[in-house]
């Protein structure tokens, strides 16, 4: 392959990794610090909540987006360097956001921190790739999964607070800091790893998405990534909706306690490494979908707070389990297009993110329990495609495969 792959002592490994799970926690937090602090946003700008809501959509389009930009560029570059790059630029762009200005001038900040916050995502699989040996590689990944989960709940708490005892412009000074100092951290104890220098990047990236386009297996696993985020926002979403509304009629304060005990599900993704050591990739995939999606429709039949509040944890658990492992496969079985593989694989991740949000319309057209069998639907159709998987290799001890594809692109290059 283009680079070498580092085996650095297990001590460094465990470093790396709890770097590179709060990377992922502290960068994706940025998509969800909008969504406690849209009150305020409207009054101080005087614009509707509506108007304000647009400050969380701009920044998850440009990230979306960003994704497809910066993954040919950190082969150019260097993924450490664009990281680092990344990290820098979103911490200027979360300052100026804070800064009194009109209202445009704010979304036009927030949809350049979504543009350079997507410097992270797609490049730090890569770089997991070239950095770990490969029995560590599934426990990375797993706790970078978790970062990205568990950011739904970190930075909503964190925003809420901090805009609370302070203001809203402390959310973005006080994020702007966390980037500054996590930049600083990754270029002291991160290493960098080789990368092949090509002159025309966006020539070779395009061949790269041409090549995946062609492998089956890379696109049922896009197949099933698009509704992971989508039913994991939209079922929170109609979450806070309905327990705020009759029966339940639960205060602003229990609902947050409700969405944080997510956690107890989110704890799975670094676990799923050891569950992917004791049984198939593709056996714990299906598995968590299948529990993922048997937890919505259940959600959405009963009336039951407590029976609702467990179903939406064992939810967050097969979501959680799922994200390491479809990563896992898509970086083995994208070989050296892995780079362009991961970066579409973020894209497509995100893009369902965005629509998370659009459930709430759908609840007034389908009542809360359509809206639940949508959702779980949307996760059927991954579990079928999971079904209709075949990862044509051997699996190793770890419980990882070797797919007979990549030697046959090794030879061919």
């Amino acid at each position: 392959m283009g680079g070498f792959m580092v085996k650095p002592p297990l001590p460094k490994n465990y470093i790396y990794t709890i770097l590179l799970f709060w990377c992922a926690l502290v960068v994706v937090s940025a998509v969800y610090i909008i969504i406690p602090i849209t009150d305020s946003l409207a009054a101080y700008f005087q614009v509707t909540e509506q108007q304000a809501a647009w400050m969380s959509s701009v920044f998850s389009i440009f990230y979306a987006c960003g994704f497809l930009l910066f993954a040919p560029l950190s082969q150019k570059f260097g993924k450490k360097q664009i990281i680092v790059f990344g990290l820098l630029v979103l911490a200027c762009f979360t300052f100026l956001t804070a800064l009194p200005q009109a209202f445009n001038a704010v979304l036009t900040f927030r949809a350049l921190q979504g543009l350079f916050a997507a410097t992270f995502a797609p490049t730090a699989l890569a770089y997991v790739f070239e950095l770990f040996p490969d029995y560590w590689r599934i426990t990375v990944i797993g706790y970078i999964s978790f970062g990205y989960v568990l950011a739904g709940v970190t930075g909503q708490a964190v925003a809420d607070h901090v805009n609370q005892i302070f203001d809203w412009q402390s959310v973005f000074y006080m994020f702007a800091a966390i980037y500054i100092v996590t930049a600083l951290l990754f270029i002291w104890l991160l290493p960098k790893v080789s990368n092949e220098t090509k002159k025309n990047v966006m020539a070779e990236y395009m061949r790269q998405l041409q090549v995946i386009s062609k492998r089956k297996n890379l696109l049922l696993c896009y197949g099933i990534t698009f509704p992971l985020l989508f039913t994991f926002i939209g079922m929170y979403t109609i979450l806070g909706d309905y327990l705020q509304a009759a029966p339940y009629y639960l205060s602003d304060e229990a609902i947050y306690y409700v969405r944080a005990l997510g956690v107890i599900g989110m704890i799975f993704s670094p676990l799923a490494a050891k569950l992917a050591g004791r049984v198939k990739e593709l056996t714990l995939l299906r598995f968590s979908l299948c529990l993922s999606m048997i937890s919505l429709i259940l959600m959405g039949i009963s009336s039951s707070l407590q029976f609702i509040v467990t179903m939406s944890i064992t939810y967050v658990a097969g979501i959680a389990c799922t994200f390491p492992i479809i990563m896992k496969i898509i970086g083995d079985i994208s070989g050296l297009e892995r780079s362009a593989a991961s970066s579409f694989y973020a894209f497509v991740l995100f893009i369902g993110a965005s629509l998370g949000s659009i459930t709430l319309v759908m609840v007034e057209i389908w009542g809360r329990t359509g809206t639940h069998l949508f959702l779980a639907g949307c996760l059927a159709i991954a579990f079928l495609i999971a079904l209709s998987m075949k990862l044509h290799g051997e699996y190793k001890r770890d419980g990882s495969f070797s797919e007979i594809l990549l030697q046959q692109d090794k030879h061919k290059r």
